[in-house]
């Protein structure tokens, strides 16, 4: 019986870490790139955000995104994007910063906020410089 009640305890809780990883429940919603490159195509308002360093974000990033180091989003959103309706996605290196960087703009008040995640996933073009 322990047997038993020990397994289902270690498959509960592997399973709410898989939720909580996979979905990022708690820190903002997380689609698929290939659902993202869709709503980038068909959707031109898109503010394509980059969470990551200024060095990082000059040595690779996605075309058409912004800059917002993880650290100044709290102070600096407002500033740079104004409409709380605006259809955010945010991206970092791995998706720990990115996942920071949505909870922290949803808190804000922004009502479209899409988690990508690492551009460490990102199987399409990117591009690097200034």
């Amino acid at each position: 019986m322990k047997y038993i009640v020990g397994t289902a305890a270690v498959i509960a809780i592997l399973a709410a870490v898989l939720l909580v990883w996979k979905g990022n429940l708690f820190m903002g919603d997380s689609k698929e790139p290939d659902n993202i490159v869709d709503m980038v195509r068909n959707d031109k308002d898109i503010i394509l955000l980059d969470v990551r360093t200024p060095e990082e974000y000059r040595e690779r990033r996605i075309p058409g995104s912004i800059l917002l180091p993880n650290y100044e989003t709290r102070d600096r959103a407002a500033d740079m994007i104004p409409d709380k309706e605006a259809k955010i996605v945010v991206y970092c290196r791995s998706g720990r910063r990115s996942a920071e960087a949505a909870k922290v703009l949803k808190e804000l008040g922004y009502k479209n906020v899409y988690d990508l995640g690492g551009i460490n996933s990102w199987p399409y073009e990117t591009i690097s410089g200034e």
